[in-house]
């Protein structure tokens, strides 16, 4: 056989190779689906696509993004990644609370730093986020994959506050979860749960309606202008998580359960870099659209007064909890002690 017929036959060989290969790779491709909790642009909307960006850059698998309101509730697209509809969830433990009670940890007031770099540091780090919490989410069909902070917590109101007697007689809404509600009563507020997706709704129809109680606004990761007055209280950092079905996650093959989580890892190094000034931005947004927002920052002896109400907090959640919430605190207390003394 002639030199040029051998590499023909090669050159054949290998075409047909790379097309069966090509073939394989299509079969093995799949179009995974990711649902989320807020909206375009939003904390965990820049978390999914970093997340997209990373597999479909590195597979043949593709991605679908969900975000609020197009496949239901916070509840509903839960339901949907237990049931396996879903592959990936994003949902905040504020949500995941009723699934999974001791995920309400993240809402005992001044229990986290406020300082972002030992935030983050202490996700990096911490037994209680990467060991503990899988174990939990594990029991409920969950693979964790990761966690991550979106930004402070902070109060929109209709007047200043500086101290928990100026929240008395005052409504404030707040997501679906147990602990939240307790937060803010233990600061003399009057908490009104709703569904996210209800919440600005509802501070609209009541400011246009200018009914006698105020109505107040938590929001993470960003500012909205729905009351004149915006209060930092340096009681906590807003958390979220995102998961897997675990029955997918498990039947994965090993490459694909790297790629997820190397995929997980990429996207949680872009966000803390978003995050990083996000609150500022927004909040210079807000005040050049309007002149009469102000803004409280509530001092070290202000902050004690509201500190010093915690304490009912904790054991409130110590009894929704049980033993499990009571050795999940000590560790995340251990944690957090570790990263503000290195």
């Amino acid at each position: 056989m002639s030199s040029m017929s051998k590499f023909k036959k090669l050159a054949g060989i290998s075409a047909f190779a790379f097309a069966a290969m090509t073939m394989a790779n299509s079969v093995n491709a799949a179009n995974w689906r990711y649902a989320h909790e807020e909206y375009e642009g939003d904390v965990q909307d820049v978390f999914a696509y970093k997340f997209k960006e990373y597999i479909e850059d590195n597979s043949d698998h593709t991605l679908q993004v969900y975000r609020f309101g197009e496949l239901g509730e916070s509840d509903d697209i839960m339901e949907q990644t237990q049931a396996g509809i879903l592959n990936f969830v994003n949902q905040s433990p504020g949500f995941t609370g009723s699934l999974i009670p001791e995920a309400q940890i993240f809402f005992i007031p001044y229990l986290m730093p406020t300082d972002m770099d030992t935030v983050i540091e202490f996700f990096r780090t911490s037994k209680a986020i990467n060991e503990d919490f899988p174990e939990l989410y594990a029991e409920k069909g969950l693979e964790l994959l990761k966690m991550y902070p979106e930004g402070e917590m902070v109060v929109t109101v209709d007047e200043p506050v500086t101290q928990p007697e100026d929240f008395n007689n005052k409504k404030i809404r707040v997501m679906t979860n147990p602990l939240l509600s307790e937060t803010y009563s233990a600061f003399g507020a009057t908490p009104t749960p709703l569904p996210w997706g209800e919440v600005y709704g509802a501070l609209q129809t009541n400011m246009i309606q200018g009914q006698e109680n105020p109505i107040f606004w938590i929001e993470s990761g960003g500012l909205y202008e729905v009351s004149p007055n915006l209060v930092f209280t340096k009681h906590g950092w807003f958390t979220t998580a995102m998961m897997a079905n675990q029955d997918f996650y498990n039947g994965l093959s090993d490459a694909d359960k790297k790629l997820v989580q190397d995929a997980a890892d990429f996207a949680f190094e872009e966000i803390i870099v978003h995050i990083d000034g996000l609150a500022d931005e927004a909040l210079a947004k807000i005040q050049k659209a309007s002149d009469e927002v102000t803004v409280t920052r509530l001092n070290d002896e202000q902050i004690e007064a509201f500190k010093a109400r915690a304490p009912q907090v904790e054991e409130k959640f110590i009894e929704m909890t049980g033993d499990s919430g009571k050795e999940l605190l000590d560790q995340f207390k251990a944690d957090l002690e570790a990263v503000q003394n290195n």
